[in-house]
């Protein structure tokens, strides 16, 4: 599937699966760093990684925000592939990353069956919007194998759900009472039959955007491990739909090693202005060669 393809799905569905996106050499040099951040599925399950039990009892333990310890994780979230379907996704070539997170589960830890939601109000002071030029963009980049038994995402297309109102949010499982107007008690057998399996390969990539319904699914296989990234990109303009203030990250030590490795482009996605913008005096280049001794600033030197 070519990128005008995928864009096309994406429109039609609210979602894309692009199985290998990241080529092996591409993702390679990330997933040889997992271990920077988290227990291995041997690790883990045989216990003998001090980092274990953060892991137990909470489906969202395994979370961890950029930057990573892993500079290479890091790098990988603004690969050039990804920023330039970031880009045809959103019709637009000034795009910014709004949140990056690395997410370890491990089977036995918790319990990752989740009811079909929709992750838009985590995403957006607003509602989603399918206006060309106001859409959000989410992506899981698959960073080893995520087969059906390691709990891979399942999407429901947006020809099923097109006219659910904003809220509820959420679908519970049959069984379940609802408990506040975000949520929908009825079981919504419908959407639960019409779930499409995000299953893939490492390298996968699953593009969706922020008002699609989905759901993380059970870890079956006995001492699974499932390592992923959960991405989201916005349109520069698109000030409401912040997930998180990367100025609150830019202190820690693993923030200056990225931006010294990153190029212009991917630090354009940040939110850095690129080269020719109005920005680069010489005062403010005086200061950034103080505050990033190892970037490179030659290309924010040149003229406009």
């Amino acid at each position: 599937m070519d990128l005008e393809e995928a864009a096309q799905a994406w429109r039609e569905d609210g979602f894309v699966i692009l199985p290998g996106f990241i080529p092996p050499d591409e993702l390679k040099p990330a997933a040889g760093e997992l271990d920077l951040l988290f227990p291995s599925a041997e690790g883990f399950h045989d216990a003998t990684d001090a980092r274990r039990e953060r892991f137990i009892g909470d489906q969202f333990a395994g979370i961890d925000y950029f930057p990573f310890a892993s500079t290479e994780i890091s790098l990988l979230a603004v690969n050039h592939r990804v920023l330039t379907l970031a880009e045809t996704l959103l019709e637009d070539d000034d795009i910014q990353i709004s949140g990056a997170e690395a997410w370890a589960k491990y089977a036995g830890a918790s319990d990752y069956d989740q009811d079909l939601h929709c992750d838009y109000p985590g995403h957006t002071l607003l509602v989603p919007s399918t206006a060309p030029g106001f859409r959000q963009l989410e992506m899981f980049v698959y960073l080893a194998d995520v087969p059906e038994e390691l709990g891979p995402a399942h999407l429901v297309s947006r020809k099923h759900t097109a006219d659910l109102p904003a809220v509820p949010d959420r679908y519970l499982r049959p069984g379940l009472e609802s408990k506040s107007r975000f949520q929908d008690g009825s079981g919504s057998p419908h959407l639960y039959e019409a779930e499409v399996s995000a299953a893939g390969t490492a390298g996968t990539v699953v593009a969706f955007e922020i008002g699609t319904v989905h759901r993380g699914t059970a870890m079956t296989a006995p001492r699974g491990a499932r390592f992923t990234m959960h991405l989201n990109f916005r349109p520069s303009g698109v000030q409401w739909g912040q997930r998180r203030g990367w100025a609150y990250s830019a202190i820690q030590e693993d923030w200056f090693t990225f931006v010294e490795r990153a190029t212009p482009r991917q630090l354009q996605a940040f939110g850095f202005p690129p080269p020719g913008h109005p920005y680069w005096t010489p005062e403010t280049m005086a200061g950034m060669a103080l505050r990033y001794p190892g970037l490179d600033l030659t290309p924010w030197r040149q003229p406009g």
